[in-house]
């Protein structure tokens, strides 16, 4: 089976560094490094790290849009460009060289209206194919209500994908309790506590919140994420627990996209569900030890994943 990502708000990231942030001055910085980004790209750019093939389906326009799908193709990833209402937006990274201090300054992307999902969704329904896993991962663009995202799903699922939503904030509220049956739904410990509106102080208190989304329809299978301790997997019948490994920690940056990577690339392999669990928490693992931008390392990747251990929970 294939996968599709699908990511509705990109940007061009760019990374720089400069001795000291000093008000007032002209800072001189280094050549940027230049990436492309967002939830459903970066999903996608790990899949490929990790050895499997996703077509990234990507809302862009103007100039930055034009080259950030160049640069995709160029490292070699399928690409959909899907209609975007305005110009893609560009995010910048500072690292102050003196203290290491990272400053990240993140835009926002063009605003979308209704009409605009539509033309992207008429564009992005011909590309599933009835079985493919789908991946809508990111932040959803300015000007959308917090259900344009179920909206989305919903459709998505309609046409016969096997839908992975990766969110937060309002649309996943909204997506938790719309009952959509979705493939995956995840999410790490600060958006399960805030959906529950409560602390969940353990993994078996964690494991009882998927075992409650998987039972009102929300999904098939819940993955929940406790941040450095692991994260767990629960469907109607599977309870586990993964716990993360223990590995020098660059940057949080890109993990969750890596998490969602490994699991889903698994997932359309038919692999045992705790070796889904296995994937994703070591794609995680393995890509917190990298700058941002870079996602996970595969061959740190290989060597946790064979001293991983998924328990029943």
């Amino acid at each position: 089976m294939g996968i599709l990502t699908i990511t509705l708000n990109p940007a061009v990231d760019l990374e720089t560094r400069t001795p000291e942030l000093v008000p007032g001055d002209k800072l001189r910085c280094t050549p940027p490094r230049v990436d492309p980004g967002g939830g459903g790209i970066n999903v996608a750019r790990a899949i490929h790290v990790l050895g499997g093939q996703a077509r990234a389906a990507v809302a862009v326009g103007g100039p930055v849009g034009t080259g950030l799908v160049e640069r995709l193709r160029a490292a070699g990833h399928d690409v959909a460009p899907l209609p975007s209402p305005g110009e893609t937006r560009q995010n910048l990274s500072v690292i102050e060289e003196d203290t290491g201090a990272q400053y990240r300054f993140i835009f926002p992307g063009p605003d979308w209206r209704a009409s605009d999902l539509d033309a992207a969704l008429e564009a992005l329904l011909p590309l599933v194919r009835p079985g493919d896993f789908v991946v809508l991962s990111g932040s959803v663009p300015p000007g959308l209500e917090p259900w344009a995202l179920r909206d989305l799903a919903r459709a998505l699922k309609a046409a016969g994908g096997a839908v992975v939503v990766d969110t937060s904030g309002a649309p996943l509220a909204e997506i938790a309790r719309a009952g959509l049956g979705l493939k995956v739904l995840r999410m790490d410990q600060v958006e399960a506590e805030e959906l529950v509106g409560r602390k969940l102080a353990s993994a078996e208190d964690t494991a009882d919140v998927g075992s409650d989304l998987v039972a009102s329809g929300a999904a098939e299978i819940a993955i929940l994420a406790r941040g450095a301790e692991g994260s767990v997997l629960v469907t109607s019948t599977e309870r586990w627990f993964a716990p993360a490994a223990h590995v020098p920690v660059v940057s949080v940056t890109g993990a969750g996209d890596s998490f969602v990577a490994g699991a889903t690339l698994a997932l359309s392999r038919d692999m045992a569900l705790q070796d889904v669990l296995c994937w994703g928490s070591c794609a995680a693992s393995a890509a917190v030890t990298t700058e941002a931008t870079e996602l996970c390392d595969p061959d740190l990747f290989r060597v946790i994943l064979s001293d991983c251990k998924a328990e029943p929970i």
